[in-house]
């Protein structure tokens, strides 16, 4: 395994710093390819196997599930370890970590049934947006 996708937890929790920046608000600013950093937290009160997420901003996004972390925390250590924000999905957020050098391939996008789909392109050069059940206009 030298890539893997996962899941950022915590997302809905504020952030202790001076700001009390919002999680949500940090992940909705990313775009998929940006960076992000992996801190392990062995002095983490709830689990010293934490592994927090952190934008470009620096600022916190969430967790490593309790699940993973222990597993991705060991690999940190063993190998040179690069993470990338891959995508909003439904309520939550998901990045791309490579171990042993090089940058994470992101996978093709998948559709999320969660979001609305773009507005359909202007038929006109006005930028009229038809309405799709509408009547026939100028017909």
């Amino acid at each position: 395994m030298d890539e893997l996708t996962t899941s950022i937890v915590g997302i809905d929790f504020p952030n202790t710093d001076k700001s009390r920046s919002n999680r949500r608000m940090e992940i909705l600013l990313c775009a998929p390819g940006d960076r992000v950093t992996l801190r392990r937290e062995p002095k983490n009160p709830h689990d010293p196997n934490a592994v927090g997420v952190w934008s470009e901003r620096g600022i916190q996004m969430g967790y490593i599930s309790a699940e993973r972390a222990p597993l991705i925390g060991q690999r940190m250590q063993a190998d040179e370890t690069v993470a990338v924000f891959q995508a909003m999905h439904g309520g939550g957020a998901y990045i791309r970590i490579r171990f042993g050098g090089g940058d994470p391939t992101l996978p093709s996008p998948v559709a999320d049934a969660g979001r609305r789909a773009a507005p359909p392109a202007p038929d006109r050069s006005d930028g009229f947006y038809p309405d799709e059940d509408g009547p026939e206009w100028g017909a």
